[in-house]
């Protein structure tokens, strides 16, 4: 059986869709059963993004070279069905995130995980994008052990 782990961002448009593609071809490649989806806390703040995916995430997946032809979908915004059908939820830096959650969606405050990568004005793309690497590794190797675990 598969398990989803959702990752979650302000817009559904950078950071979130790294981690999701870059999980997803990762844990593909290890064998390990889990997938990544992505939504957006508060999409609606995105009106000026251009296009669907924004051009640092594919920046960074292609060097790493990972195909995201797949991934070319528009944002889209958190739906508490999306949560309910996780079994484990992300939301990409505490600071910007939380309070979104507290709003919005006051009884999952708590049961979300939370990492620290905030967003293109206090941190570089490319720092961004390799701490949510090294996050994403150390995640696959907790879903790995999980999945040894009897």
């Amino acid at each position: 059986m598969t398990a989803t782990v959702l990752f979650l961002c302000t817009g559904n448009y950078y950071r979130s869709r790294f981690a999701e593609v870059l999980f997803n071809h990762l844990a593909a490649a290890r064998g390990v059963p889990w997938r990544a989806d992505s939504r957006g806390l508060a999409t609606e703040l995105g009106v000026n993004n251009v296009g669907p995916i924004s051009v640092y995430t594919l920046a960074g997946l292609q060097a790493r070279t990972i195909p995201a032809e797949h991934e070319l979908r528009f944002p889209q915004q958190v739906q508490e069905a999306d949560l309910h059908a996780a079994a484990l939820v992300i939301a990409l830096d505490r600071r910007e995130h939380q309070p979104y959650v507290t709003e919005r969606l006051p009884a999952w405050t708590e049961r979300i995980e939370y990492w620290d990568v905030p967003d293109l004005h206090l941190l570089s793309a490319v720092a961004a994008l390799a701490a949510i690497e090294a996050q994403v590794l150390a995640l696959l190797d907790r879903c790995a052990q999980e999945r040894a675990a009897p």
